[in-house]
């Protein structure tokens, strides 16, 4: 039987927004069809550059197309909750951008109302989906490096100093944690699961209110660990390691990762090199349609139960360094 091809509607137009369109065009089985922002302008202008055919000027009149299968939220992470709603009050599946909402208390929300409405919801994280990441998942299963012990992930930039920018602005929702951190902290959960058995961590929080750097330590049963750091006022290596028993393995740029290497007393046995064209989310994309073609109502990549652990896992985080935003 022949796949149905999903017609996908973009609900916003910034950064993130215009590269998930161009990887649209990767993506086998899509559409782009639709995109709503909050002006008529916006939307036209950002369907005229990206070759989307219908722009709306408001977010209700994109997820009131019937031709919508798909939305994928791509707005600051406070309005999720509300923008995610919307697109399922309509009837349309959806993929929200990272981090899903603000705290486990808003996910529930919506996972709960997904389920109740027997509709698709997942978070976009697409690093998950990408072939390097399933390269080292194949490794660890087949023994490659032993028994995983150690997981080292950092994920940051220097950014330049703007406190109305969003990472610095708590009424957007800013902190390293929450957008950058989802990175290293999801990354430990792939291999670990989501129940460390102690979380050690220390922030910086800057001028603004926000958390500016952080580090972590989680600790797992059988002696694992995981050690997790995130900024963005200085760059880090952005590499992520796992040490096993028996050797370890390298992913450079693990968040958007391009190649993995293998080593067994330190030296390199392997290295896998993925030379797509795309910049990644083309892999999400069509996990959304696989999964829409076989009327699943999440991903078992990215289950929901796991996304709202993740969420739990950040909300403790939080709570250590006493960080609240002025909307909780």
């Amino acid at each position: 039987m022949d796949e149905k091809i999903i017609k996908w509607g973009i609900l916003g137009t910034g950064g993130i927004a215009s590269a998930f369109a161009r990887d649209l065009a990767f993506a086998k089985n899509t559409e782009k069809l639709a995109v709503g922002s909050r002006t008529k302008e916006s939307a036209a202008k950002f369907a005229e550059e990206h070759g989307v055919s219908r722009a709306y000027g408001s977010y209700e009149e994109l997820v009131q197309d019937p031709e919508v299968d798909a939305i994928y939220v791509a707005t600051p992470h406070p309005f999720h909750k509300e923008n995610v709603l919307t697109c399922l009050r309509a009837g349309k599946a959806v993929l929200c951008e990272k981090p899903f909402t603000m705290n486990s208390g808003e996910l529930e929300e919506i996972i709960d109302f997904a389920r109740d409405q027997k509709l698709f919801l997942m978070e976009a994280m697409w690093t998950r989906f990408l072939p390097p990441i399933i390269k080292v998942k194949e490794w660890i299963d087949s023994g490659e490096i032993g028994e995983v012990l150690l997981v080292k992930a950092d994920f940051g930039y220097r950014a330049q100093w703007d406190p109305e920018w969003r990472l610095l602005n708590p009424v957007l929702g800013g902190g390293a944690l929450l957008d950058l951190g989802i990175y290293p902290v999801t990354f430990a959960s792939m291999i670990f699961g989501t129940t460390p058995e102690k979380i050690l961590s220390t922030a910086h929080i800057g001028e603004t209110g926000v958390d500016e750097q952080f580090s972590i330590l989680m600790s797992y049963p059988s002696g694992k660990t995981a050690t997790l750091n995130g900024a963005f006022r200085i760059g880090l290596t952005n590499e992520a390691y796992i040490h096993g028993t028996e050797g370890y393995i390298r992913i450079p740029s693990f968040h958007s990762a391009k190649s993995a290497t293998l080593y067994k007393d330190g030296q390199e046995v392997e290295t896998f090199n993925d030379d797509r064209k795309s910049a990644g989310y083309s892999f999400e994309i069509e996990e959304v349609g696989r999964c829409l073609n076989q009327g699943l109502l999440e991903s078992p990549v990215v289950p929901l139960n796991e996304s709202l652990e993740i969420m739990k896992l950040m909300d403790e985080i939080r709570g250590q360094w006493g960080l609240k935003y002025p909307f909780e």
